[in-house]
């Protein structure tokens, strides 16, 4: 399997766009806590959110291809479960639809990232104190990070987490990364 250290070196290699790599950080962290509390291999599913969005920047204007480009450039280097969780994310687009929790999980974990993120730069504190419930008030504003799909954050479900539970899980794993991420204040 592929080591965290050339999994990042692939990430700096291929993402370019800068929000790209806090992102990747991010989804990390939330699959490796995700991982803990549903009691799950945390390396291989840390390791996956990492790489989740390895193509993006090639496939940013192919969505059909979106996840699917990774797979290719993974062979061998992560175990099938994880090569189909990827390809799942983008379901709609790849027609990989999500089946197992890995796949639920890793759909609600990145995406809760960006729910996350946008709360964190408009509070003061950044993430020092953010809670569960402030989530779920930005989760019911559409204007609020519009293009987070809130449908795929309530997939949380599949993997037998409330909504409450799941973001306290996402906060808690984000929130030591705050500085690297730009998410301190």
């Amino acid at each position: 399997m592929i080591s965290r250290e050339e999994a990042l070196q692939l990430i700096q290699t291929h993402s370019q766009e800068p929000h790209l790599i806090p992102h990747a950080l991010e989804t990390e962290a939330v699959m490796r806590g995700l991982a803990v509390r549903l009691n799950q291999d945390s390396d291989l599913w840390a390791l996956t959110g990492l790489l989740h969005d390895l193509d993006y920047s090639a496939t940013k204007d192919s969505p059909e291809r979106h996840g699917l480009q990774t797979c290719e450039m993974l062979v061998g280097q992560l175990p099938e479960e994880a090569l189909q969780a990827i390809r799942a994310h983008n379901g709609e687009s790849t027609g990989t639809m999500p089946e197992t929790p890995f796949d639920f999980a890793l759909r609600c974990g990145e995406t809760v990232t960006g729910l996350i993120h946008a709360n964190a730069l408009v509070r003061p504190g950044g993430m020092d104190g953010m809670k569960a419930k402030s989530l779920k008030k930005k989760m019911k504003e559409k204007a609020f990070a519009a293009n987070v799909n809130r449908d795929n954050i309530r997939e949380c479900e599949k993997i037998g987490l409330e909504l409450g539970d799941f973001f306290q899980i996402a906060i808690t794993a984000i929130a030591p990364l705050a500085p690297e991420v730009g998410l301190s204040k």
